[in-house]
């Protein structure tokens, strides 16, 4: 059985984010990028099942330009056997179903058996496109899971359902997994894996190449459109409760939080 790996290249966590001139998107000039962390959960599930005998291959897809074939080379340095960057013009401004789509359209010719997805993205955090891909691709889903067994063509997967509670799913292959935290401990490339990876071929598909209608896709037909990005308000600056009397200094901040911060 082949795995699909769903990886998508986002700003890493620790970049400081700007908004460009007329608020629509991010200033991207100085920003460091990484594999959506998410997905790389969903990486380190598909190497472990196939390190385990459950799968013959593992091959990544990710929608995006070539500025985004670094992030798809690091996957391919931990252990993936191929990848296919998806690319095509009339992709661009696709928003949540439009991305499933065409990562859908993709998983039916390469011929997977297993999709992994990271729960959600950390840049659009919609969680939309693992359930999503599982209904145009009519399999099973199960979403946020932390624990996964397969046995021929059965599934079992672990979901937390709330309280410390935890649910647990069986399905059988084909079928749709979006990983959480938690469900294993994502590995590091090795210097003999990143020069494996160099003489690994990143191949491109377009929307002919999928048989993805363009019309169907891209900004076009996007049903949510993004108008406009805002950064959140910058934090009030901290303020000193003088005076030497605790009781007075407690009563004071007891009334600042219920009258001012009103979180009490």
């Amino acid at each position: 059985m082949k795995i699909g790996v769903c990886l998508k290249q986002v700003p890493a966590t620790d970049t400081r984010i700007k908004i460009n001139t007329d608020n629509t998107n991010i200033v991207t000039d100085e920003v460091k990028w990484e594999v959506n962390p998410y997905d790389e959960f969903a990486l380190e599930a598909a190497l472990q099942l196939k390190e385990a005998g459950k799968a013959s291959e593992v091959v990544i897809f990710t929608v995006g330009s070539a500025d985004s074939e670094q992030r798809i080379k690091d996957g391919l340095a931990r252990g993936a056997d191929s990848a296919v960057r998806l690319d095509d013009a009339s992709f661009a401004g696709s928003d949540a179903l439009g991305i499933a789509k065409v990562l859908a359209a993709a998983a039916k010719k390469a011929e997977v058996g297993l999709l992994l997805c990271g729960k959600q993205a950390i840049d659009g955090d919609s969680s939309q496109v693992p359930a999503m891909l599982a209904e145009l691709l009519d399999w099973a889903q199960v979403t946020d899971i932390s624990n996964l067994e397969l046995e021929g063509d059965n599934v079992t997967a672990h979901r937390a359902s709330g309280a410390g509670n935890k649910t647990v799913i069986q399905v059988k292959l084909p079928v749709v997994l979006s990983c959480d935290k938690g469900l294993n401990t994502p590995r590091f490339a090795s210097l003999r894996g990143i020069m494996m990876a160099k003489r690994k071929k990143i191949d491109v598909w377009g929307a002919e190449d999928l048989g993805v209608d363009g019309s169907t896709v891209g900004a076009g037909a996007a049903l949510l459109v993004e108008k406009s990005l805002n950064l959140p308000p910058e934090r009030p600056a901290g303020r000193m409760i003088e005076g030497g009397d605790v009781n007075a200094k407690v009563n004071e901040l007891v009334r600042l939080l219920r009258e001012e911060a009103k979180v009490l």
